[in-house]
């Protein structure tokens, strides 16, 4: 049985900046092959260039794009299911697909499209990350662009045309599994603390909050939350249930935003040597992470008395491990990367994974 392939579905109103950071992730894709679904109306043309490779004239509506680096593009011309199964049916099929939606139509009646059958069994929603534009959400506007965003809405018939943005903010807000606050770099950092501390509080628990500035964000953080999100919609609610036929989300994009973007993550590798009980070390790492706030914590641990290595993967404080395979010739040691937003207390975060 072939593992799930993870789907990450990235929201929020135009100008959040959802674009900035769907190009970094596929510039930054490692090896992965990605494919990205833009489910938007129009000439994909508009939004094109953005997309190394992938031309005004060689994207038509109906188009797969192989990238230059391995990823994959193609928009959503008439139903979503059918382009899902067209990218899982390929003779190598992505290790990762990513759509990115308008934040006009909610987030949700796409997520519970994976439980379709034709699809249930060979995708996962791996996680919903909403974006948003925090120097707009900090003065209680929702986007920078309010008449952008509005005649967005009004160019698209599928779209409810009456719900205030505040409820469709809300839809978001409680769809996600991670939020990411851009624009960072406008806000002072009360602000920011501020604005972080009020969207945790509307989320569900768990859910993570980080800030960025120009959509930077390390593809280990924005991919592999292992969410599911499929299986559990009754906790995800739509404020307001009156959408007839919101499955066809659209965006259009325009955002021009300057690339200067400082690091707002960082990483760094913690060694030690052999541990006792698995099950002890996981809840040592999970209660170290809840401690100092960090997003992913990743590795490898040599157990007493045991030839195989245990694999160790943490979002948030939420942590897996299993025995992989044998050390063979690597040195029997325990090596974990920490990865956070600027500012971890490394020391400190070092002497509680030795203790």
């Amino acid at each position: 049985m072939r593992a799930k392939i993870p789907a990450t579905v990235v929201t929020g109103f135009l100008g959040a900046g959802k674009t900035t950071l769907i190009r970094n992730m596929l510039q930054n894709a490692n090896g992965k092959r990605i494919a990205l679904i833009i489910n938007e109306f129009g000439d994909l043309g508009v939004d094109g260039d953005i997309l190394k490779g992938c031309g005004d004239e060689t994207c038509t509506e109906d188009d797969v794009m192989e990238l230059s680096n391995g990823c994959i593009c193609c928009t959503v011309a008439e139903d979503f299911v059918p382009t899902l199964e067209k990218l899982l049916n390929r003779e190598t099929p992505p290790d990762h697909i990513v759509i990115e939606t308008s934040g006009l139509a909610l987030p949700q009646p796409l997520v519970r499209a994976f439980q379709w059958p034709e699809i249930s069994t060979r995708v996962t929603v791996d996680g919903v990350v909403t974006v948003v534009d925090g120097k707009a959400v900090s003065e209680g506007v929702f986007a920078s662009n309010l008449e952008a965003v509005e005649a967005q809405r009004r160019a698209d018939d599928n779209l409810d045309h009456e719900t205030p943005l505040s409820e469709l903010f809300e839809d978001q807000i409680a769809c996600a599994d991670m939020i990411v606050v851009n624009k960072i770099d406008l806000l002072g950092e009360d602000e920011a603390t501020a604005l972080t501390g009020k969207l945790s509080g509307e989320a569900r628990k768990g859910v993570q909050v980080v800030k960025t500035s120009m959509g930077l964000l390390p593809i280990e953080v924005l991919l592999g939350q292992g969410a599911s999100a499929e299986t559990s919609m009754e906790h995800r609610h739509e404020v307001h249930h009156h959408h007839h036929h919101d499955d066809d989300d659209h965006d259009d994009h325009h955002d021009h935003e300057h690339e200067h973007g400082h690091d707002e993550f960082e990483s760094f590798v913690v060694e030690r040597g052999e541990i006792a009980d698995p099950k002890a070390f996981a809840e040592q790492v999970a209660d170290v992470i809840r401690q100092n706030g960090i997003l992913r914590l990743k590795g490898f641990a040599a157990v007493e008395g045991k030839p195989m290595r245990l694999t160790l993967q943490a979002v948030g404080p939420r942590v897996d491990t299993y025995f992989d395979q044998p050390f063979g010739a690597n040195p029997r040691q325990t090596r974990l990367v920490v990865i956070g937003q600027t500012g971890l207390d490394r020391a400190r975060i070092e002497a509680a994974l030795i203790a």
